[in-house]
């Protein structure tokens, strides 16, 4: 034990470069800019998740936080990128884009991340609209997190 904490080894996990005086962030829900209903409550949810396991920052009410958390979704496109023998699309592509903002109480810009984007994929079922709908909001859940994780290092880390 006593080479481990010799040699400089620490845990690592709690550091931050995110500005003195920035304890907590609101973060309401993200706006919409594409044609797909909903996708910004699940992006909204997950970046919520992140920065409330994080704890790095408290979530919080925006009347009591220190700064603001906005998102806005970009885009959205889904293309076939496999089709079975009949010719049917048997798995997609979904890539969302969204831009990041974290502003302080006043409204000045501290953080900003555009036009950052995830791609994810799901096999489409040749019967049943519901399952490939089911798999389209799991393929789009699934780009939230990854986003979400993504864009957290980024503001823990290269603010």
């Amino acid at each position: 034990m006593v080479l481990i904490t010799a040699c400089g080894y620490q845990m690592v996990g709690k550091e931050t470069h995110v500005p003195p005086g920035l304890s907590s962030v609101a973060i309401p829900t993200f706006k919409n800019g594409t044609y797909e209903p909903g996708i910004e409550i699940q992006f909204t949810q997950a970046f919520l998740r992140e920065f409330i396991l994080d704890r790095r920052v408290k979530v919080v009410d925006r009347a009591q936080a220190d700064s603001v958390l906005e998102g806005r979704i970009t885009d959205f496109r889904l293309y076939p990128v496999a089709y079975d023998a009949s010719g049917l699309a048997s798995e997609y592509q979904t890539t969302v884009a969204l831009d990041v903002t974290l502003k302080d109480r006043a409204g000045k810009v501290l953080w900003e991340q555009k036009n950052f984007a995830e791609t994810t994929w799901f096999r489409a079922s040749s019967g049943s609209v519901l399952v490939n709908e089911t798999n389209k909001q799991a393929a789009i859940q699934t780009a939230g997190r990854l986003v979400a994780e993504h864009l957290r290092n980024r503001f823990f880390y290269n603010f």
